[in-house]
């Protein structure tokens, strides 16, 4: 059975540091693309940052651009967020999104981890 588990994840404050892990199993890792969204109270989900099956390209929201850095370790079949300077507006549901690299219609959410960004 596929299975995605977010880790990671707790209250921090303004300036802090977190990092996310989203541990995979039940399909093959090193096909699929990942990335990691985001979902604050009141607010649709946003993309936050993705990268491709082997690691070699990343993409990143403008708001998090420079802060952020996701990364993956195919052997352990784990994807990371590094979430440096955080600020209040990343409070917010942390998901991670498997996709697969040429059948992009296979797609696996995890259940998210909180991230509260407060004094």
């Amino acid at each position: 059975q596929v299975q995605l588990v977010e880790s990671g994840g707790g209250l921090v404050q303004p300036g802090g540091s977190l990092r996310l892990s989203c541990a995979a199993s039940g399909f093959t890792f090193s096909n699929f693309a990942m990335s990691w969204y985001r979902q604050a109270p009141g607010k649709e989900r946003e993309l936050v940052a993705a990268i491709t099956s082997a690691g070699g390209s990343a993409n990143y929201a403008d708001s998090v651009k420079g802060r952020f850095t996701i990364s993956r370790d195919n052997a352990k079949n784990t994807v990371f967020l590094q979430m440096n300077s955080l600020e209040p507006q990343d409070t917010a549901v942390y998901f991670c999104k498997a996709r697969h690299m040429w059948a992009a219609t296979i797609y696996y959410w995890g259940q998210g981890t909180q991230v509260t960004v407060s004094s």
